[in-house]
């Protein structure tokens, strides 16, 4: 027999996700990620997520829960869960700022914001469940919906859509509570079988280890499935994640750490390469290169929070992306698979070092499809 669960399908910049109302959801969480992967049609073996809604690829196949905050300086509460695609894994340890431009279009919809009668702009204050942070979203609205017709682009994305403009407060430390984790900007790595590899390990939004593409006798204006096809190279990737996340304090061991966090990535100088539409971009048009890894395949432009990230850090005076970067002020362009990506951050010197103040960019979202998903009835039976 089957159930029926109320859901919205959305597009967040250049990531999809199935969106749920949190008052809707069952309240024992090992039935909700039962429902979560059936849903998405994880695992598959074949890497298709044929049987379900996920599209194969990490950025394709995740879930939001949106419920009202109780927090003073909330107006909602947004948690997010990245389904495996291969395994029966949903992993709470992350952030994902692509569909955090949902979020508040979101809320509007289902009816937890109030609008104005000829209100033109809504901001909604946002709390990440994931990283304990706050982050506004400020959208165009009209008769009391979100607007979703627009003139602006983002890489990755075909069309035009309205800006989201999203503000991450504070966002250094949010996985590990330090912006610089090792509490240096570059650190000479011990990797099992490799020896020392030079990263910087930054925590802005998500937490990155970076690793200079030249370094690995790459340039990081590979396209993502030439990259995804080194298996060498992929394996040294995961061993430089792995031994990161346990200098960073966020395992004992490599064999303890999560799959979506950290990130590890190639940081290059700015080079000219050919986004994945076909467009060629100039080494004038970008500040840098950047290639990241999420959940074992490399990103088809970057995750938000990775660009973030990449922003903050590009402003921390002897990191590999400082050292990398052309950038002369607070925005950076970053040379991504899709194209250039801004980021705008705020970096200044406190009494204990670098402080990011806020992090910032733009992105459109849309909503797909509105409805219920369907779920086998013994879901609800105890799964603990």
């Amino acid at each position: 027999m089957q159930k029926r669960l109320r859901a919205a399908f959305y597009r967040g910049g250049t990531s999809k996700a199935v969106v749920f109302n949190g008052k809707d959801l069952p309240d024992d969480r090992a039935i909700c990620d039962r429902i979560f992967l059936h849903v998405l049609g994880s695992p598959d073996a074949y890497g298709r997520q044929l049987n379900g809604m996920g599209g194969g690829l990490s950025s394709l196949s995740k879930v939001v829960i949106v419920r009202p905050s109780d927090r003073e300086d909330a107006d909602v509460d947004y948690t997010f869960v990245q389904i495996a695609v291969d395994e029966p894994l949903t992993d709470y340890g992350s952030a994902c700022g692509n569909m955090a431009s949902c979020v508040g279009p979101f809320a509007v919809e289902e009816g937890m914001i109030s609008l104005q009668p000829g209100q033109t702009e809504a901001l909604v204050r946002i709390y990440d469940t994931n990283t304990d942070r706050l982050y506004h979203a400020g959208f165009p609205v009209l008769d009391g919906r979100p607007v979703e017709q627009g003139e602006v682009r983002i890489p990755g994305v075909s069309g035009t859509g309205a800006p989201v403009v999203l503000d991450f407060l504070a966002p250094g430390g949010a996985a590990t509570g330090k912006l610089l984790p090792s509490g240096r900007p570059i650190d000479d790595l011990r990797v099992d079988g490799v020896g020392p590899v030079t990263v910087s390990l930054m925590d802005a939004a998500n937490p990155v280890v970076y690793v200079r593409a030249t370094d690995l006798v790459k340039t990081a204006t590979e396209r993502p499935e030439t990259l995804d096809g080194d298996a060498v190279l992929m394996a040294l990737l995961e061993k430089i994640r792995c031994a990161g996340a346990v200098a960073m304090g966020m395992a004992d061991t490599t064999g303890d750490v999560k799959r979506s966090t950290p990130k590890v990535a190639l940081v290059g100088a700015a080079q000219t390469f050919t986004s994945l539409d076909g467009e060629t971009h100039g080494p004038e048009t970008h500040d840098l290169n950047v290639r990241l890894v999420s959940m074992g395949n490399f990103h088809r432009a970057i995750t938000l929070t990775g660009g973030m990230c990449t922003a903050v850090a590009s402003q921390i005076q002897g990191s590999l992306l400082q050292e990398a970067s052309s950038a002369a002020g607070p925005d950076l362009r970053i040379g991504t698979p899709s194209g250039v990506l801004t980021v705008t951050a705020d970096v200044r010197t406190g009494d204990q070092g670098p402080e990011a103040v806020t992090a910032g960019t733009y992105r459109t979202q849309r909503r797909i499809m509105e409805g219920a998903v369907l779920y086998p009835a013994e879901y609800l039976e105890d799964a603990s």
